[in-house]
């Protein structure tokens, strides 16, 4: 479930996982863009644009990317956006390995990691924080198993990819939710 934010109010900041591996995606970034998959109203889309990296932020809700659009126009941050239902069963719509790094962040839908992982360019890479089960111990956020990952679950849902970072934790916010981060790379042939 994104975080939410009043329109108009400043935005969310970027998770801890996506801020220590800002480096990386610059670097992933050489391969092609980086995509922000459920992006909702684009946290970490504005984030990777205002460190100069190019950037598409897809989402379902035709709203959050409006809202977005017109964040990044009040920055002058180039930002590319998209509309999909990634859980209609078609997949990403772009071309394999066309994104240097896919970013997801607090979404899951299982059926789409082998889309998530064809959509890496050969040494791009991934960044994926979400719920885990631990979650329903806590008095709030999600609390559908369906919606939640199992231990170790995230790591196994991209055996194609190599692991370079994976953690469950309690994720340090004021607030703090039980999550999955994993960061792994696609492997170069």
């Amino acid at each position: 479930m994104p975080e939410r934010y009043a329109p108009g109010e400043g935005s969310p900041s970027p998770s801890r996982h996506f801020l220590d591996h800002l480096p990386a995606l610059a670097q992933a970034a050489r391969l092609g863009p980086i995509l922000d998959l459920a992006c909702g109203r684009g946290r970490h889309t504005l984030a990777s644009a205002r460190a100069g990296l190019p950037v598409i932020g897809m989402d379902r809700r035709i709203d959050f990317l409006e809202q977005l659009r017109e964040r990044a126009a009040a920055e002058a941050l180039e930002v590319s956006c998209a509309r999909t239902n990634l859980e209609a069963g078609y997949g990403i719509p772009l071309r394999q390995g066309a994104c240097g790094a896919v970013l997801v962040f607090r979404y899951l839908h299982r059926p789409l990691a082998p889309a998530i992982e064809a959509a890496i360019a050969p040494g791009g890479l991934l960044l994926y924080e979400t719920f885990t089960l631990a979650q329903r111990d806590l008095d709030y956020g999600p609390s559908n198993p369906f919606f939640l990952l199992e231990s170790g679950e995230l790591a196994r849902l991209f055996p194609g990819l190599v692991v370079e970072h994976f953690e469950e934790c309690m994720d340090g916010r004021r607030r703090p939710d039980a999550v999955a981060r994993l960061t792994a790379r696609k492997p170069s042939p």
